[in-house]
């Protein structure tokens, strides 16, 4: 197959590795200095005791990737959600005619704007819950073997994605077949929940957040909110390659929220390891987007749909945008989740349990 990994940071890398080391054409498009070293020196994937070296084709553009009339039979869109409108922007001048992709953003939101303007046949929602370290620009390291990448069709009907799912198989990454892209999106969404927005704006890691009882509650809160709206929407929640979603629903919803602090804070824990999560990174950055609209902003505007309030996702989507913007100083939250408790007092006053949907996700 003849495959072009669009976005190709750790996750496209980690693919596209993969997919070369077993003899298909790949692609990738990534930043210069990667380009430059993978051509150079080869790709490195470092797993246990396995240390791969495969040599895919690198490029910087697009518009490269497609020089001398090049085609391809699949693409893995990588990047960032918030960088989709601009890749659509790209494919749009570039690749109108761009065949089957393949979706591994996280949060939820991205496939729809895909199918909108390319239609269900051309797009396979994914998504991957393996945790992948860079050692270097052109290195790096799997970290659980344990996890892996699910797959579903957009279309209800009609759309084989067996092909795909077996040709990740084949190349030595666990893959699952999933029917409702839905249930496969937000389930791994629910999980990257915990610990990211409000680690973000505390300034704090995933680990201590689930130490104490305030911030713990106020995690819990934020995911009850997340599983009333997957319940109010009919979207089934799943258990993921390594990861298991549909128990930590169960636990969330029927056991007494003591009983699983321990399991919980251990599990947030090993999955985030020494990093702070994505959400903290990119405001650390400065960078003036945040993946945040895709993931606790998703949960609210889907709960205003179908008239579920969200007043915990709500504070948090309006505050770590509103510290994304430099319109709040983020010292101020820095390990005060006092701050964060009284806003949510606040607003469920205010919007006395009704949904209210913010201007930034109207």
């Amino acid at each position: 197959m003849k495959v072009l990994i669009y976005g190709a940071g750790a996750i496209g890398c980690y693919i596209g590795g993969r997919l070369a080391n077993v003899g298909h054409s790949v692609t990738l498009i990534l930043r210069q200095t990667s380009a430059e070293l993978i051509m150079r020196d080869g790709l490195f994937l470092n797993e246990g005791r396995e240390r791969l070296r495969t040599h895919p084709n690198a490029v910087t553009s697009l518009r490269q990737a497609l020089l001398d009339g090049a085609t391809y039979d699949v693409v893995f869109l990588c990047m960032k959600s918030y960088d989709i409108d601009k890749t659509m922007d790209e494919i749009a001048a570039f690749y109108p005619n761009i065949p089957l992709m393949i979706t591994m953003q996280n949060g939820v939101g991205t496939e729809e704007k895909l199918v909108k303007e390319y239609g269900a046949e051309r797009v396979i929602a994914g998504t991957i819950t393996t945790p992948i370290s860079i050692d270097g620009s052109n290195s790096f390291t799997i970290e659980r073997s344990d996890r892996g990448i699910g797959l579903a069709p957009m279309l209800k009907k009609g759309q084989d994605i067996r092909p795909w799912v077996d040709m990740l198989n084949e190349a030595g990454i666990n893959t699952i077949r999933e029917k409702d892209y839905r249930s496969l999106k937000w389930s791994k969404m629910v999980l990257n929940l915990l610990g990211n927005s409000t680690s973000a704006i505390l300034n704090r890691h995933p680990r201590t957040l689930y130490k104490h009882n305030v911030t713990y509650n106020l995690e819990i809160d934020m995911v009850e909110e997340a599983l009333q709206v997957m319940h109010k929407s009919g979207i089934k929640v799943i258990d993921l390659p390594g990861t298991p979603a549909a128990k930590l629903a169960f636990s969330v919803e029927k056991l007494p929220r003591g009983l699983y602090k321990p399991l919980l804070a251990r599990i947030v824990g090993e999955a985030r390891g020494e990093k702070m999560p994505s959400f903290q990174i990119d405001l650390s950055r400065g960078r003036e987007r945040n993946e945040v609209i895709y993931h606790n902003g998703a949960v609210v505007k889907q709960g205003a749909e179908v008239g579920v309030p969200t007043p915990v996702n709500t504070v948090l989507t309006e505050t770590l945008l509103r510290l994304v913007r430099k319109e709040e100083d983020w010292q101020q939250y820095n390990g005060r989740p006092e701050l964060l408790i009284n806003k949510i007092k606040q607003y469920r006053a205010e919007s006395r349990g009704k949904s209210k949907l913010p201007a930034d996700l109207s």
